[in-house]
């Protein structure tokens, strides 16, 4: 009918709609392909679409992956900052841009005296 809300239909295995109403469901779907993004970025776009780790053993596997979620949450931590400074939804800037843009800007923060800040950017 025009001018009245889209009606939606949700198939699930769960039978107690008091448990796990249809709204707040619909919710968490969408909250579910907030994550499933997220791996999107980190699978694609931050370590490289044909890129493994490079890592051989258990220690050293998950230490580089906590290197790459702390390089995920540092440039989204960038993009909110962004987003902030000009009234925008985060959700609304490009991921792939940002890791670019960090890309380029990192080979400048890439070396500095230890000694002190002079030479700093």
């Amino acid at each position: 009918m025009e001018g009245s809300e889209p009606l939606y239909r949700l198939i699930t295995t769960i039978l107690d709609h008091d448990t796990a109403p249809a709204v707040e469901l619909a919710a968490l779907y969408h909250e579910r392909w907030e994550i499933e993004t997220a791996f999107g970025e980190l699978k694609t776009h931050l370590r490289g679409e044909k890129i493994v780790l490079r890592s051989k053993t258990p220690d050293l596997v998950r230490q580089e992956f906590y290197g790459l979620l702390l390089a995920h949450f540092a440039i989204r931590g960038l993009m909110h900052e962004a987003a902030l400074k000009i009234d925008e939804d985060p959700d609304r800037l490009s991921f792939l841009h940002a890791v670019r843009v960090v890309r380029r800007k990192l080979a400048s923060f890439a070396a500095f005296p230890p000694s002190g800040q002079e030479n700093f950017p």
